[in-house]
């Protein structure tokens, strides 16, 4: 197997403010690439070796090189070793994987598609993220070739469908879920046990901030404010009304003006003083170092963030647990939010469709949904598979007993100006005293109305 990628990539690029305003700059222009020189310059250099263009065919001959992109430079070993796998029952067809930098895939991407040089295979956005592609006509539809389909959970297929369409353009690899993550052993030595009630989850906090050790791992600086919306979801799904807000957002029904979700963002500017001093200035590294050393008890975050955590110091004891719902919620047990992480599919012009239709089938497989979750130590979105970890084990369940869409991702990333991003820089100038829980509201809202339509 041929392996090619850039290394020079932090775990969290891909959801970083670049990637996202990226994305945003893409819809705008219909995902007509802006910098076509440097794009062409870039994909010349590293053209696969069989894509779209035809080229591909082994010497000595008939077998294929599928060519599949991602944005996933640090994962290259680990698809190493699942595609290895594909490559042993399908002795006639050799997958290139080639990963890009994540911000600046959807560019890459967006130009390979378009012309001839594109992958055969790729993985892709989901919800707002992907539906560039699908309006471009530049994937193929999966519905009624990968039967397997039909047995994934639809709250995850929702983000590998065309939003006007209702079709499937790609094979779901992986979910996220929102939790705390917490320090074992510090709750341990400060007579902590995981919070069954809000309460008691700040009378921790107090506790720990006592002790001299933060509270909650959170930042806010520059290259960090994407995160500040996960915060709120672990913290305020519940509050603002989870599924059923979103049902009546969805509908005309509610606002993100609405008091509930109002009293929602008002809880970050609440538990300010549990994060990082200067919070508005902290960086995504310092977190992680402050929760992996001990200095920080508990980090609001993604399951995605397990993994680096561990690396940092695989003896670390972690444990997890659904934020208790606060006084006030229209929800009154925990909720653990969730979103699709993306999808793989296939390019409309690959000139090898059958081979590239027998890679994606074999991904929506118990096989490779297991090797994912071992390899990658994430969430498969394979039905049946079981993560190996106990701790993402407990994060799997959580979420099929409890599961809530983290909803400015899943539902207000179809237009201008992105509903998520707008929340982000809003509530990191709430942090700073530039503007008030009830001002961020009306600003998400005033940003979404110019292009979100009830009903639609």
């Amino acid at each position: 197997m041929a392996l090619q990628g850039i290394y020079l990539h932090a775990w969290h690029a891909w959801r970083s403010p670049d990637w996202l305003r990226a994305e945003g700059d893409l819809m705008k222009r219909g995902w007509i690439a802006g910098a076509i020189g440097v794009l062409t310059v870039a994909l010349a250099a590293c053209a696969p070796g069989g894509g779209a263009s035809g080229q591909g065919g082994e010497a000595g001959g008939d077998k294929v090189t599928l060519s599949l992109w991602s944005w996933r430079v640090e994962d290259v070993k680990a698809y190493d070793k699942i595609l290895a796998k594909f490559e042993e029952s399908h002795p006639k067809i050799d997958v290139e994987f080639k990963p890009f930098q994540a911000t600046e895939y959807n560019n890459i991407l967006a130009t390979g598609l378009s012309g001839t040089a594109g992958p055969d295979v790729a993985q892709l956005r989901a919800y707002g993220g992907l539906q560039p592609l699908v309006e471009a006509g530049q994937l193929v539809p999966l519905d009624g070739k990968v039967e397997a389909l039909s047995g994934f959970d639809a709250k995850l297929l929702e983000g590998a469908k065309g939003h006007k369409d209702g079709k499937i353009y790609g094979v779901p690899f992986a979910y996220q879920t929102l939790q705390v993550f917490y320090n074992k052993k510090l709750f341990g030595d400060n007579g902590i046990q995981p919070p069954a009630t809000w309460d008691e989850m700040i009378k921790a906090a107090d506790t720990l901030k006592a002790a001299g050790i933060t509270p909650f791992a959170v930042a806010a600086g520059p290259d960090a404010t994407w995160t500040l919306p996960i915060v709120h979801e672990i913290f305020g799904n519940a509050r603002y009304g989870s599924t059923a807000f979103r049902d009546a957002l969805l509908s005309g029904g509610k606002k993100f003006t609405d008091p509930d979700f109002t009293a929602s963002i008002k809880l970050l500017k609440d538990l300010e003083p549990y994060f990082p001093k200067d919070v508005a200035a902290v960086k995504i590294p310092d977190v992680q170092a402050l929760f992996a050393t001990g200095k920080a008890a508990m980090y609001p975050t993604g399951s995605f963030d397990l993994a680096p955590v561990l690396a940092a110091d695989p003896s670390l004891e972690i444990g997890a647990f659904q934020v208790p719902p606060p006084p006030g919620s229209p929800v009154t047990t925990p909720v653990t939010p969730g979103w699709a992480d993306g999808s793989f599919g296939v390019n409309a012009k690959s000139a090898h469709q059958a081979e590239a239709l027998e890679l994606v089938k074999w991904m929506a497989t118990p096989e490779f949904g297991q090797l994912y979750a071992s390899e990658l130590k994430q969430l498969s979105a394979v039905p049946g598979v079981t993560p190996s970890d106990p701790l993402l084990a407990e994060m799997a369940k959580n979420y099929a007993a409890n599961g809530a869409p983290y909803t400015l991702l899943v539902d207000f990333r179809y237009g201008q100006p992105n509903g998520d991003a707008v929340f982000r820089d809003e509530v990191q100038k709430m942090l700073v005293g530039q503007t008030d829980p009830k001002a961020v509201a009306e600003s998400v809202q005033k940003g979404v109305e110019q292009w979100f339509k009830p009903g639609n």
